[in-house]
């Protein structure tokens, strides 16, 4: 099934939502100065808050996205919130990822749009190899110069298409409850990844957050194996 992770929330209303309607993950972002941040205080409240809505059932991965920043910042968060992961949406090396002491560490790899498929899968193929060896869960992203994503622009799906066979990653990058659908059916990611695409007028969506897991699972449906093939890959698992 392709993980869903929802992101850039800012109010523990909407992210108790998206932990209703099924959200595997959720992502908040912990970069200043970004319309989508929240401080790691106001980011307390509202995992308090997402607690109790939940009345002790399990909550969705919390993921805290950060950019560049100190990795001493990063590691005092994970702790302080008690994190399950870090998404490292900026120019963050190996090196800096093995600093960080999260659990689980996804890293984000723009894909730049300018360059030739010729020229842009090998580069793809190397650093998801590398990022898949250090046991990171890569996210291919739309490259926008001085953005930390959440842009909703998206890339040609047709990059990533031949890569899903052989790596496990996320993708993101424009995908809305509208084309959710065609990019698994298309990509056969690990995952997909939204936080523009479930906003009305840069506001996050009840309706869009409930649409978007919906035509994730719908997509999913469409492509299990049924029937002989059903039978016959339960019996190869």
């Amino acid at each position: 099934m392709t993980r869903v992770k929802v992101c850039g929330f800012t109010d523990s209303e909407s992210m108790i939502t998206a932990a209703k309607a099924g959200a595997d993950a959720i992502g908040l972002v912990l970069i200043p100065g970004l319309k989508r941040s929240v401080s790691v205080p106001q980011l307390q409240r509202m995992l308090a808050d997402l607690r109790a809505a939940l009345g002790g059932q399990p909550l969705p991965q919390i993921v805290g996205m950060v950019g560049d920043q100190p990795v001493e910042f990063v590691n005092e968060a994970v702790a302080t919130l008690d994190l399950d992961a870090v998404q490292l949406c900026g120019s963050e090396g190996m090196g800096y990822a093995a600093q960080v002491k999260a659990p689980i560490i996804y890293k984000v790899i723009g894909v730049d749009g300018d360059v030739p498929a010729s020229a842009l899968l090998p580069k793809l193929m190397l650093l998801l190899q590398r990022h898949t060896m250090a046991d990171h869960r890569p996210i291919l992203d739309t490259k926008v110069a001085g953005a930390f994503g959440g842009t909703g622009k998206s890339f040609d799906w047709k990059v990533a298409a031949g890569l899903g066979a052989s790596y496990s990653f996320s993708l993101a990058g424009g995908l809305t409850p509208d084309n959710v659908g065609d990019a698994i059916r298309t990509v056969r990611p690990w995952g997909v990844d939204t936080s523009s695409g479930i906003e009305t007028n840069g506001v996050k969506d009840p309706a869009k957050i409930r649409a978007f897991i919906a035509a994730a699972r719908e997509a999913d449906r469409a492509l299990a194996p049924k029937g002989l093939r059903r039978l016959l890959a339960g019996r190869a698992s």
